[in-house]
């Protein structure tokens, strides 16, 4: 079976208290339930994880490394903006990454304009809110699937 492993970033803890006019009232426990409700149907092992720490993320991702994942979905959030650290940790894996966000980065503040998570993914979903996620899973999905 196929393994993904969607990582939240910074501050999604808060989803669904953070901001609700942009990120909506959804929990991030409410994501993760509707990601594993998908990744059900479509035959694919998933984990989710999330942290505030940059160095726990990017060992979450060195471990995903040495696990074989094949695929990732990564919504940095604000991390996505300035963490060379982060870049670097995602540019050992050699398996497929989706780049996910709730919002449309480009429609909001000029800093956010810029990813250095972009050039290494195979993809980019923004601005669908829960969707964006959904949309990346199947991304994944189609890019490891078997089916191919």
């Amino acid at each position: 079976m196929k393994r993904v492993l969607v990582l939240h970033g910074v501050n999604f803890n808060m989803i669904g208290k953070r901001e609700p006019a942009k990120y909506g009232t959804i929990s991030l426990d409410e994501i993760n339930r509707h990601l594993h409700t998908l990744a059900k149907e479509l035959g694919v092992e998933l984990e989710t994880f999330q942290t505030n720490f940059e160095g726990e993320m990017c060992e979450r991702i060195h471990k995903a490394y040495v696990e074989g994942v094949d695929a990732v979905v990564i919504n940095a959030g604000a991390w996505t903006h300035y963490s060379i650290a982060l870049r670097d940790a995602l540019a050992i894996l050699k398996v497929p990454i989706i780049e996910c966000h709730m919002t449309n980065i480009h429609a909001r503040e000029e800093f956010r304009h810029v990813s250095h998570i972009s050039p290494l993914a195979k993809g980019i979903i923004v601005g669908f809110g829960l969707n964006s996620y959904l949309l990346s899973l199947r991304a994944a999905w189609e890019l490891i699937s078997d089916k191919r």
